[in-house]
């Protein structure tokens, strides 16, 4: 009995492995279908062209136009049904699959739009609205837009409001941006959008700003920027370096400032490849054009030659070595009207407002030495005045008064000469043409410093002038002085030199 016993359980046994075995080869080929629909989460509306994947994997299929979709012969079991579409939030969804069946899944699916915070207005902050006297390089400030946790990207738009040129700053993620240069005394109009790139932009206000003008300014001076001449306009005041606006380009050596008042254009030298060669300007550093071109300003070194306006704004005197020249303020009419009997250099000229035929001439040496100053009278061509002659030592920054009395010159009266044209102790004169007595101006200059550059005031009632101690690379100051001895100094600008009237 215990041996039929075993048999029966072998037979058994043997029975239930075949057993489970057909069992898992038909649950693996049992199918089911898979049906469903998309639709716009609130509105019901379908969505087409969604992504249907499952997990485990099966068939990938899209949605329909009526967000509709069917995988059929799917394997029977349990899955997790994913719905994805751009825009619009990933979903998920389970379903069991049964043998011949058809399973169905509905999806949802959420905006990212919708759900999504759109951002704030931005708010302008600086330059406030209206405000005038901006300087040119501005600094715009609006505030944060941030309204979730998502990235704000700022646009800047720009309009001259003159010109009405738009200048476009975009994708701006900080909340401040600088721009340069911005032209001067015109009014702006600027307006910020923010975007998070998920929801529709937003747009701030409207802003105006003026940018400061140089109408009021007094002075033009130069300064040394990164190995250039910059001309700069300037303002009085009591602190110094008032409403100092750059009127010429960083990116040219321009200097020498002279302003017409008749044609209100101020002329100026600028390096041309290896000439130096005169522009003028507007008061304001725009419409800048080339006068010389064939003849160049030339003397014994660049730095110390320098031009005149004809009072009327009808022409400009400028040397080219040993040669005067006249050229018309369009560049046209270029004439020679002098040259140095001896071959001497001519360095500087300046014509006496009220004397349109009186010139007043320094002539040097090569060296820039063996200064002479002189007026010379183009009608009869011929030297009226010899203001200075036969010294030793270096002079120059000469200007002539309106009506020819007064002649302002500086002079080493340390009386040395060298290779580097170094000055000592340079001082400012005026000769008294009626007289030809000569008066030393009362500046405050110190033992080891150095005073050039005047020019008289409008009024002739005070001077400008450039002061820097006697060393190598000494930095310059611009000062004004009266000539009735009150209120007898003061400084203008720092770190300036060659100035001139407004």
């Amino acid at each position: 009995m215990n041996r039929s016993l075993k048999i029966a359980g072998v037979i058994l046994s043997v029975f239930a492995f075949f057993t489970s075995c057909d069992e898992e080869t038909l649950g693996e080929n049992a199918f089911g279908t898979l049906k469903g629909k998309v639709v716009i989460n609130g509105d019901n509306m379908p969505l087409g062209n969604v992504k249907i994947t499952t997990n485990p994997v099966s068939t990938t299929v899209f949605t329909d136009n009526q967000g509709e979709f069917t995988i059929s012969d799917i394997q029977i079991g349990d899955y997790s049904v994913q719905a994805e579409l751009d825009e619009y939030e990933t979903a998920f969804e389970p379903a069991n699959i049964l043998e011949g069946k058809i399973s169905q899944v509905v999806f949802e699916l959420d905006s990212l739009k919708a759900r999504n915070l759109s951002p704030k207005s931005p708010v302008l902050l600086a330059p406030i609205d209206e405000a005038e006297g901006v300087k040119p390089d501005v600094t715009f400030i609006w505030s944060s837009s941030k309204n979730d946790d998502d990235d704000i990207l700022y646009t800047l738009q720009l309009r001259n409001g003159e010109t009405n040129e738009i200048t476009i700053f975009e994708r701006v993620q900080d909340t401040t941006i600088t721009v340069k240069d911005l032209a001067i005394g015109k009014v702006y109009f600027w307006q910020v959008t923010a975007t998070d790139d998920v929801t529709t932009p937003v747009q701030s206000e409207i802003s105006s700003f003026r940018v400061q003008g140089t109408s009021a300014n007094s002075y033009l001076f130069v300064r040394n920027i990164d190995g250039k001449n910059v001309i700069f306009s300037g303002g009085d005041g009591t602190e110094g370096d008032q409403n100092v606006i750059r009127i010429s380009s960083l990116q040219s050596n321009s200097y020498r400032p002279r302003k017409n008042n008749d044609t209100d254009k101020v002329a100026f030298l600028r390096t041309v490849g290896a000439e130096t060669h005169l522009f003028t300007m507007d008061p304001d550093g725009s419409n800048v054009r080339q006068l010389t071109s064939t003849i160049p300003v030339a003397g014994f070194r660049q730095s110390a030659v320098d031009f005149s306006w004809a009072a009327n704004g009808g022409a400009i005197y400028y040397p080219n070595f040993d040669k005067l020249y006249r050229v018309n303020p369009d560049g046209g009419g270029s004439v020679m009207v002098y040259q140095t009997p001896d071959g001497s250099l001519i360095s500087e000229v300046d014509v006496a407002e009220l004397d349109q035929d009186l010139l007043l001439l320094k002539t040097n040496d090569l060296s820039g030495y063996n200064v002479r100053i002189f007026t010379y009278r183009l009608s009869t061509g011929s030297e009226e005045t010899v203001v200075l002659e036969n010294v030793t030592g270096g002079a120059g920054s000469i200007d002539i008064s309106a009506n020819g009395d007064k002649i302002l010159y500086n002079l080493d009266t340390s009386g040395a000469e060298n290779s580097v044209y170094r000055l000592f102790s340079s001082r400012i004169f005026i000769y008294y043409t009626s007289t030809a007595i000569v008066t030393q101006v009362e500046t405050g200059v110190a033992t080891g410093q150095n005073d050039y550059d005047g020019r008289f005031s409008p009024s002739e009632g005070s001077i400008i002038f450039s002061r820097s101690n006697n060393t190598n690379n000494a930095i310059p100051s611009v000062l004004r002085v009266n000539l009735d001895g009150q209120n007898d100094e003061g400084l203008l600008f720092s770190e300036a030199y060659m100035p001139d009237w407004h």
